[in-house]
């Protein structure tokens, strides 16, 4: 008989994370789930930026110099905010004049829990993953709230076998 109290937990860190939101499905747990990493060069406009997010459907490019090699991230806010609040020319803005310099980033061992609280504590919403120097994924808000759903799901599950058991 599975114990109600015991809350299984499919995804623990950063890793787990990442596989699963390669399998994730359109009708799963988020709708929205990347397979690869999405890059700009920090030359590129903020206008080729938005573009290419909304291409993808995400909410956050990683920017790279000349060499590819990651300098920044760039994201909706800060497009909203750097560029079109100040009326800026998204056309004539450079990524490197509006992205973030100084990434906040995890490994993959870290801990889903601590990803959250760094989130919450920076005010940030999408955090890369580095492993060993290079940029295996990124994490978004809205990942961890889709591996939050997939977590209450299982404890929903739990909690149904042990009412019809017992």
């Amino acid at each position: 008989m599975a114990d109600p109290y015991r809350k299984e937990s499919i995804m623990l860190t950063v890793s787990q994370l990442l596989t699963n939101k390669r399998t994730w499905n359109e009708g799963d747990f988020g709708s929205n789930r990347i397979e690869r990493l999405h890059t700009i060069s920090q030359a590129c406009t903020t206008l080729d930026a938005a573009r290419l997010m909304n291409e993808h459907r995400v909410g956050s490019l990683i920017v790279t110099d000349g060499f590819d090699d990651m300098c920044g991230i760039i994201t909706e806010r800060d497009i909203l905010t750097r560029v079109i609040a100040e009326e800026r020319s998204p056309i004539e803005t450079p990524v490197s004049r509006v992205m973030t310099r100084e990434v906040i980033s995890c490994s993959s061992t870290t801990k889903l829990s601590a990803v959250r609280s760094m989130m919450k504590d920076k005010r940030i919403r999408h955090i890369p993953v580095i492993d060993d120097g290079s940029i295996v994924g990124i994490i978004s808000i809205g990942d961890l709230n889709a591996a939050n759903n997939a977590d209450l799901s299982i404890e929903v599950k739990s909690m149904r076998e042990y009412i019809t058991q017992g």
